[in-house]
């Protein structure tokens, strides 16, 4: 499939392009589609970075469709971690007569992307295109988990409400449904209604407050390990940190958390794409917010170029098993530990039918703490919200 007819080039005089100079930038090592009919090669490539144009369902945020060349007006100017790294910027998405046209193209780039093993980093727009994001696994039939870094939940009033406030609906709704769970970090109650709260308990998903989660930032990395989506809404970091976005607000994460949380999501073995949405260069200050999300991305690149290609039903050679026995549990709880990252994962008893259809979620990323619950005689949540799935 040619997905270059769904793209527009870059346009160097928009990101303040230049040849390339005596010490090598992320700018002249990315392959980018500058110019018309001289889209990249991306056989070979392990990152496609394109923008998309997109804010029709912006809720209070419109102007987050020119974000794309502004985030890489910074990104290009940062020194590369590795020379090494191959990394393809297909320019942005072509703006559709409708946005369904628009989420078409975006459904059909990833798709195709993801199908040949490269990873799509999504740039610009309103956080709804999660949907069409989410709407390309489904095109490919595969069951996946979404993390969603936000201070809402974006499920919206019914399920025919899409716009950046409310997609999750539609999402949770959707038949046949490819969600098999949906985790949000960093919420804030605040801002969240009590009956959506309810729904997502009932729902067994997970969601974790503000607070808690800045309290141990390193719980972040098995939530983040366990995702085939990450979706980031730049309203998450507060204004102090990232000012270009009209929901900002004075509490969020730091931009130093945004950045351990990409870093975290590069290093996973399981995800597979991200977008970051919402930054509105409008009401940016001096670029700080395109600054930011530029290290998001270094960051995630980095973290990228060290995985492990870790997952404990490949080989167990490299890991140790433990059973630990808990009350009411017949078989036990059965985690392992690599030994090469020492990260941990806990298996969730289920049939050999349930294994091969969801053989890539009965293995729960966990941490040591989820271990020790397990050892005081106590089920982690973790395991159980994913038990209740499974059933």
């Amino acid at each position: 499939m040619d997905i270059s007819i769904y793209f527009d080039p870059v346009d160097p005089s928009t990101i303040g392009f230049k040849q390339p100079e005596a010490r090598e930038r992320i700018g002249d090592i990315f392959q980018t589609f500058w110019h018309e009919h001289q889209f990249p090669e991306i056989e070979g490539i392990d990152i496609a970075l394109f923008g998309i144009n997109e804010d029709r369902r912006a809720h209070q945020n419109e102007g987050c469709s020119m974000a794309p060349d502004f985030i890489r007006q910074r990104l290009y100017s940062l020194f590369p971690g590795d020379p090494k790294i191959k990394v393809a910027d297909l320019g942005n998405i072509k703006r559709g007569h409708t946005i369904e046209d628009t989420f078409f193209a975006v459904r059909s780039a990833v798709a195709e992307l993801v199908k040949m093993g490269i990873f799509p980093i999504l740039i610009g727009g309103s956080q709804d295109i999660t949907l069409a994001n989410y709407q390309a696994y489904e095109s490919l039939g595969q069951i996946i988990n979404i993390v969603n870094v936000d201070a809402e939940f974006d499920i919206g009033e019914s399920e025919n409400d899409i716009s950046s406030r409310a997609f999750l609906s539609k999402i949770i709704l959707q038949q046949p449904n490819y969600l098999f769970n949906y985790t949000n970090i960093g919420y804030q109650t605040y801002f969240v209604d009590q009956d959506a709260i309810r729904l997502m308990k009932n729902l067994f998903f997970d969601i974790y407050r503000l607070g808690d989660v800045r309290a141990d930032m390193k719980e972040v990395e098995p939530l983040i390990r366990n995702a085939d989506i990450l979706s980031f809404d730049v309203s998450a970091i507060r204004a102090s940190d990232a000012p270009g976005n009209n929901n900002a607000t004075p509490n969020g994460f730091y931009g130093e958390e945004a950045c351990q949380i990409m870093r975290y999501a590069g290093l996973s073995d399981k995800i597979t794409s991200l977008g970051i949405y919402e930054y509105n260069p409008k009401l940016d200050r001096g670029g700080q917010t395109a600054f930011l999300i530029a290290q998001m991305i270094w960051y995630f690149i980095e973290g990228f170029y060290m995985r492990n290609r870790e997952y404990p039903n490949r080989d167990l050679k490299n890991y140790i098993k433990y059973n630990v026995r808990v009350e009411g549990q017949k078989d036990g709880i059965i985690f392992y530990k690599s030994r090469q990252s020492q990260r941990w994962w806990m298996e969730v008893n289920c049939s050999k039918d349930q294994r091969l259809k969801y053989e890539r979620h009965y293995l729960i990323p966990c941490s040591l703490k989820d271990y020790e619950t397990a050892c005081d005689n106590d089920v982690p949540d973790r395991w159980w919200q994913a038990y209740q799935k499974l059933m």
